[in-house]
């Protein structure tokens, strides 16, 4: 089941909030509200605002747990632009545009998230675990191979390399 809120004529511009709303896209609710408190940009406030508004509808609404639920989408659209005039040189003016923003909200229920958005932490456990025997034998091969006077000569040439980067004004290519 789908819960959507909306953000009309936010006096911030949508880049500015896009990058903050692409930083909750596809999380859960927890994850998202303690990635937005942490962020110092002045558009986690209202967007904070809003995912408390979607969740409250989805609670008495829907009937749904606030801890079953995921952000399925968030987007960002222009709103309308104050055209406002900045004096200039020689009796010109410049535009100046205040640009406004109208934020989507959509919630899900995650019995219905698809297993490709699971939760970051999850998938690098599983992928740890499933690697980690393959890994250890790997690299022992590896060392094996790697003989102690080819490492030798590595060393050498990282000191020269380091000792010719001293400061240069110009390329050298």
């Amino acid at each position: 089941m789908e819960v959507k809120a909306r953000l009309k004529y936010l006096r911030i511009s949508p880049k500015k909030v896009r990058l903050v709303a692409n930083l909750i896209k596809h999380k859960t609710i927890a994850e998202a509200k303690s990635q937005l408190m942490i962020l110092p940009q002045r558009s986690k406030r209202p967007i904070l605002k809003l995912l408390d508004s979607a969740i409250s509808n989805a609670k008495h609404n829907f009937h749904l747990a606030e801890e079953n639920l995921y952000i399925k989408n968030i987007t960002v659209d222009p709103g309308p632009s104050l055209k406002r005039w900045m004096p200039r040189a020689r009796g010109s003016a410049s535009p100046i545009y205040r640009r406004s923003s109208h934020i989507n909200l959509v919630l899900e229920e995650l019995k219905n998230r698809p297993q490709k958005l699971k939760s970051v932490f999850k998938a690098e456990k599983e992928v740890i675990k499933e690697e980690k025997p393959e890994k250890k034998k790997e690299m022992k091969r590896e060392i094996k191979k790697v003989e102690p006077k080819a490492i030798k000569k590595m060393a050498k040439r990282e000191e020269v390399r380091v000792k010719q980067k001293i400061f240069r004004r110009k390329a050298i290519s």
